[in-house]
């Protein structure tokens, strides 16, 4: 399959991208050569291949979310500018009604 340059220019639109005279060669080329394979691809018979989601076999390796205290929230506040029974003070930003 073979791209025209205003198919290039068009799907530059859709993806809001403003192409030179250049690109949309270079892009017409690339793309067709793109989809010319995967029309190749597309003959490849696949019926007698299993659906796979993942191919490598390994597992999952995270481990469990705990909870650690780090003992520095003292240090941290005590770095703010301005705080209030051991919470930083910050600027409204709501006004009041």
């Amino acid at each position: 399959m073979s791209l025209t340059k205003q198919e290039v220019e068009h799907i530059a639109k859709l993806a809001r991208l403003s192409l030179t005279e250049e690109e949309k060669e270079k892009y017409s080329r690339q793309l067709s050569d793109i989809l010319a394979y995967v029309e190749q691809l597309q003959k490849v018979d696949t019926a007698q291949v299993e659906p796979t989601s993942q191919v490598t076999g390994l597992l999952n390796v995270m481990r469990e979310d705990e909870i650690v205290d780090s003992e520095i929230e003292k240090e941290l506040i005590d770095c703010a500018p301005e705080k209030i029974d051991g919470f930083v003070k910050i600027p409204k930003i709501f006004a009041d009604k």
